[in-house]
């Protein structure tokens, strides 16, 4: 899924939240990564295989 080079980390990877954001919709609280994770702004996540991940952590984290 990912054209970056280097390649951002699959969506099941550690490291996955470090995929770059392909889109925002903060008004209405979630971002898309270019691996398929949905981040929702409390921290908690949906991945494209459809398992989720409650918030974990500071919602200002991916703020800037």
């Amino acid at each position: 899924m990912c054209q970056h080079q280097p390649s951002c980390p699959a969506s099941d990877a550690p490291d996955h939240e470090a995929a770059r954001l392909v889109a925002f919709h903060p008004e209405q609280g979630w971002g898309l990564l270019c691996n398929g994770v949905v981040l929702f702004d409390d921290s908690g996540e949906l991945l494209p295989d459809g398992r989720s991940i409650p918030a974990h952590g500071d919602p200002c984290r991916r703020a800037a």
